[in-house]
């Protein structure tokens, strides 16, 4: 469930619990009890208790992944992050096609409650015959799909006041019926052959406790979510589990069991006959209190159904959105503004289920399908926790660890093998197809790989050859080459998305320009949604389209809103899979600080792909000065001047300052050599450092540098050459710094391992530069036109 307005301003602990409890409660409890007691008799109560343990586990890896990865997506952002896209196409197909069943046995339940009112019979249809609850749960799922493709929102008022309703209605049939309860009918509590079938039936109900893990995608919205995300996640399913357990307990005490089993509206019957020891003014309450079950079986089943068909085709979006299927499948009507086709093709499946399928076999596919994420989601946690991967800070962690995740997947896959050996084999079927779908047609195509193959290849001498290889054989190989372009300034989009389209002509790749819209904190971002913010942030991409479309080049816009805009650039880069980065650097671009060097700070404890950061003065790249010592971060610098010569027709100078004229006059023409910028001007000096770029950048139109590996205390303590001549040139600048990741004494202090400031002029050729992401442009392209041409009158197209 979303919260309106006023309550996902600041979400407290009561707020996000009542989101939580919205997710879980509905249509289970008033459709399988009749199903769950036909094979489990009393001990049905337990059914529902143990799958609230089971689900309980894998609440507490969820808490935590949520406070550190606060990301909407869910289980299958997660899987696919910590454990790669293998595994998240496992997850992703295993999450859609088990909310697309579980909507389809909402859906059947919600035509056994309609039917309850008109008493229809079965329909032939050819050699097809349906029962009247397959008819009108198709007509239902008709009308929620249309509701789903045209955009109609459910508001989160509305939403509470069903969660509200249906907490109420099941409390006062508890109450009724401990009022009528007899304990005897619950004996024998165990009949003959019913202990067998607790976990068999604890397999079929899990279903009614889907939807847990969505709460963490609100964790932004949420106050203290250290704190509350955990309360709330965790607090509603045992809030739950104890509804579900006192309801079933009170049910089978009050009437008796031959009522309820194999009867899916038993609830109805069952209130009827308990309210109807009761009279006002003479009148019979029987017909109020199944009137009153009645009306709230069919607020269950509906809002369930309505809130798993979007949940199912925004899994589907995601997909597409990482390529594990065709991106088509993310197309927004022009219209209604909604991913009609993952609607659509959503729908086209639970309408096939809800035919194929009775109501034990379509919850029991919902159910396990979710058990096997569930699984995947506690090994996520595992290796987010055991590869102690960077950024992974989260405000709550599990207690107990190792042992809660690993019961948390040890349960979760065990429960499965006692379920019907039929479900288990399609539900293994569509595993392997899942496999082969990211093998045969995903792997090609998905970029971002994940933080356990990743583990695994940077410690290759270590592990086993089988572990390495297995990992290898598995990682994402698709090629598209991506520039990722933060726009945030109508005033300097025009010139990154020059940078941008150029960087991406020369490797046949795809502009990603990204609007990161900044949501103040105390607005939501749900509301921020409402209010139209997305509209004036496409009125920007719209323009950067335009003009990166100039180059011939693909262009992607997405809009992002977050609290924390200068951190979304790097989530940005990883999900949408970023070679290179080109943002703008200045006051308050992307909610940065003015000063420079506290983005550098951030830019230096992990970077997800090459950064190119332009100040911008005015873009011009007649004339490029690149000073360099060698190095990572001059590779790249030296890779953006061969596509600007290309693009641009510049004149590149090369700048090295050394003691020794003769020896550095030798650095820099071999250097030139190594980097394919033989013909550039080679310029060496001697004396500081910094004051003669500064002098060689007044003859230039921009200046190309790259970034200082100095750490962070180094730098507060004295200062970084990158940082000071940023200030002092006229000049545009743009800062290179290539994807690295760093350790701790290495934020701390700097590594000796790239060049520094203070040792400049010693730094000889590189042992083994690495080859940068901005790599690899052709020089023998002809270049449109001469410099001015090329550039126009401020340098751009």
């Amino acid at each position: 469930m979303s919260g309106d307005e006023e309550l996902a301003k600041d979400l407290g602990p009561l707020a996000a619990l009542t989101i939580g409890i919205g997710t879980m409660i509905g249509a289970g409890i008033f459709v399988l009890p009749g199903t769950a007691v036909a094979r489990a008799g009393p001990l049905a109560a337990f059914t529902f208790v143990l799958g609230g343990v089971i689900a309980l586990f894998t609440a507490l890896s969820a808490s935590e992944l949520g406070t550190a990865m606060p990301k909407s997506g869910g289980a299958y952002f997660y899987v696919n992050r910590a454990l790669g896209p293998l595994f998240g196409t496992v997850a992703g197909w295993a999450n859609w096609l088990g909310l697309a069943f579980a909507s389809a046995f909402y859906m059947y339940g919600f035509g056994e409650y309609v039917n309850a009112l008109v008493g229809l019979g079965s329909i032939g249809l050819g050699p097809v015959t349906l029962e009247a609850a397959q008819v009108i749960g198709l007509a239902g799922a008709l009308l929620f799909i249309a509701v789903n493709y045209f955009g109609a929102k459910e508001t989160g008022g509305l939403q509470i006041v069903i969660v509200m309703s249906l907490l109420g209605i099941l409390a006062v049939f508890t109450v009724v019926g401990i009022a009528n309860a007899e304990m005897e009918s619950l004996r024998p509590l165990a009949p003959s052959g019913t202990v067998g079938e607790v976990l068999p039936v604890t397999g079929v109900i899990f279903v009614s406790y889907l939807g847990f893990v969505q709460i963490t995608s609100v964790a932004e919205e949420i106050k203290n979510p250290g704190r509350n995300l955990p309360l709330a996640v965790l607090g509603s399913v045992v809030i739950v589990t104890v509804v579900y357990a006192l309801f079933l307990v009170v049910l089978l005490a009050a009437v008796p069991n031959e009522l309820v089993a194999n009867n899916e509206t038993a609830v109805v019957d069952a209130a009827g006959r308990l309210f109807g020891n009761y009279e006002v003014f003479g009148y019979s309450l029987g017909a109020v209190g199944a009137g009153m079950l009645l009306i709230g079986g069919l607020l269950a089943t509906a809002s369930s159904a309505n809130a798993s068909i979007l949940s199912s085709s925004r899994i589907n979006f995601a997909m597409g959105r990482e390529k594990i299927v065709s991106p088509k499948l993310n197309e927004i009507h022009d219209r209604f503004g909604t991913p009609y086709k993952s609607i659509a093709l959503t729908g086209g499946l639970i309408l096939v289920f809800l035919v194929a399928g009775s109501v034990e076999s379509l919850s029991t596919m919902g159910s396990v399908l979710h058990l096997i994420v569930y699984g995947l989601l506690n090994l996520a946690l595992i290796v987010m926790r055991e590869s102690k991967v960077e950024g992974y800070d989260p405000d709550f962690e599990v207690p107990l660890y190792p042992v809660v995740p690993i019961i948390g997947t040890v349960s979760s896959f065990a429960l499965i093998v006692y379920i019907e050996p039929t479900i288990i084999l399609i539900s293994f079927g569509l595993v392997v197809f899942a496999v082969l779908w990211y093998l045969l047609y995903a792997r090609g195509k998905v970029e971002a790989t994940g933080v356990l193959g990743s583990w695994i290849l940077d410690r290759s001498e270590e592990l086993p050859d089988s572990a390495v290889s297995a990992a290898k054989s598995v990682q994402p190989t698709g090629g598209d080459y991506r520039v990722m372009v933060p726009i945030a300034n109508p005033r300097t989009e025009e010139h990154l998305i020059t940078l941008a389209a150029a960087a991406a002509k020369q490797h046949d790749g795809t502009v990603v320009a990204v609007n990161i819209a900044n949501v103040p904190d105390q607005t939501s971002l749900e509301a921020a949604r409402d209010r139209g913010a997305y509209d004036a942030a496409y009125d920007l991409l719209d323009r950067a389209r335009g003009n990166a479309e100039t180059f011939g080049v693909d262009v992607e816009t997405h809009v992002v809103l977050s609290h924390r805009v200068f951190e979304e650039v790097f989530d940005a880069a990883r999900t949408y899979g970023a070679d290179v980065t080109v943002m703008g650097w200045g006051e308050n671009s992307h909610g940065a600080p003015g000063r420079a060097e506290s983005a550098v700070d951030e830019l230096a404890r992990s970077l997800p792909c090459d950064f190119l950061v332009f100040r911008d003065r005015g873009f011009d790249a007649s004339r490029v000065l690149i000073p360099t010592a060698g190095g990572p971060d001059s590779d790249l610098s030296a890779a953006v001047a061969r596509i600007l010569r290309v693009e641009f027709g510049a004149d590149i100078t090369l700048l090295h300052v050394a003691d020794d004229p003769e020896a550095g006059e030798r650095f820099l023409r071999a250097w030139a050599a190594d980097h394919g910028l033989e013909d550039a001007r080679l310029r060496v000096e001697s004396g500081g450092v910094q004051t003669r770029i500064a002098e060689a950048a007044r003859d230039a139109t921009l200046l190309v540098i790259g970034a200082t590996e100095k750490g962070l205390l180094s730098r507060l303590v004295r200062g970084s050459l990158v940082l000071d001549v940023l200030y002092e040139v006229d000049c545009s600048v743009l800062l290179t710094e290539s994807r690295h990741e760093r350790g701790l004494l290495d934020r701390l202090f700097g590594s000796g391992s790239r060049a520094r400031a203070d040792s400049y002029a010693d730094v000889g050729v590189d042992t083994e530069p690495r080859t940068p992401a901005v790599e690899e442009a052709p020089d023998d392209e002809p270049v449109e036109g001469d410099g001015d041409e090329a550039t126009g009158s401020d340098g751009g197209r």
